[in-house]
């Protein structure tokens, strides 16, 4: 595998991990909120994990159950499972929007691009877009290499939702994956301003700025997020990048 297309699969990971991560808090709509559990502290994950696995055998069908069970499922790595549970709650809850964008996002998650783009284009409404739809949509067009189009999806989404830090840290995401590192800062920089702003956005910030060089800087922004072992694992893994891309000459230019 060459060295660009592995930091296009790192890029793509990011982006699928970070998906339609809104935060929990009180909003004018009824709708479920599409949880992030990616960015965590292991420990911090695996009690996640448990718990939910307890409420889900408990209750299935609960729609508030499948979702958060799926998302921790997919940061564990899990994806085959969390597409297996979304498959349980697609059939309880067959016209539910939210249940239908989170099984997509999970097929995504899986590499069934096609199916996912069906069942979005099915759920997403010309008249009055879901700007969580509009978000997987975008994160599975980046992910086939679409990166145009997925971008004027991310706009088309921030309409919808002006203010959502998901949406602008998938647009930071989107340009980090064609090597625009500068443009992918400035999105990302905004998105972590932004309500909802989540650990792993404030990550992602973190190594677009190391795969500028910038060390010292991208070490502080993941120090305020992750242990030290994980911090050091993390700095470890952006200059094994910047090797792989053979990026270090160009930073010392610079």
């Amino acid at each position: 595998m060459t060295s660009l297309h592995r930091f296009s699969r790192t890029m793509r990971r990011l982006l699928m991990v970070g998906v339609a991560a809104v935060a929990l808090g009180a909003c004018a709509s009824n709708r479920t909120a599409s949880p992030d559990y990616s960015g965590r502290p292991l420990a911090e994950s695996q009690q996640t994990l448990a718990e939910l696995t307890a409420r889900y055998r408990k209750n299935p069908k609960d729609k508030n159950v499948i979702i958060h069970y799926a998302a921790a499922l997919r940061a564990a790595g899990q994806s085959q499972q969390a597409v297996a549970a979304l498959e349980v709650g697609v059939a309880a809850h067959p016209r539910d929007v939210d249940i239908t964008v989170a099984y997509a996002k999970a097929l995504t998650a899986q590499g069934r691009f096609d199916q996912s783009l069906t069942l979005l284009d099915g759920v997403i409404r010309p008249d009055a877009p879901d700007w969580n739809a509009l978000l997987v949509k975008g994160a599975t067009l980046d992910q086939l290499g679409r990166n145009q189009e997925a971008r004027q999806i991310y706009k088309q989404a921030l309409v919808a939702a002006p203010g959502e830090a998901s949406i602008e840290a998938n647009l930071g995401l989107s340009y980090a994956m064609t090597g625009d590192l500068q443009v992918a800062e400035q999105h990302l920089r905004r998105a972590v301003q932004m309500r909802g702003a989540s650990s792993q956005i404030r990550q992602n910030l973190a190594l677009v700025v190391g795969l500028q060089g910038r060390f010292e800087e991208c070490r502080a922004i993941y120090a305020a997020e992750l242990p030290p072992e994980q911090v050091e694992s993390n700095m470890n893994y952006v200059r094994a990048l910047l090797t792989q891309q053979n990026r270090w000459e160009a930073i010392a230019a610079g």
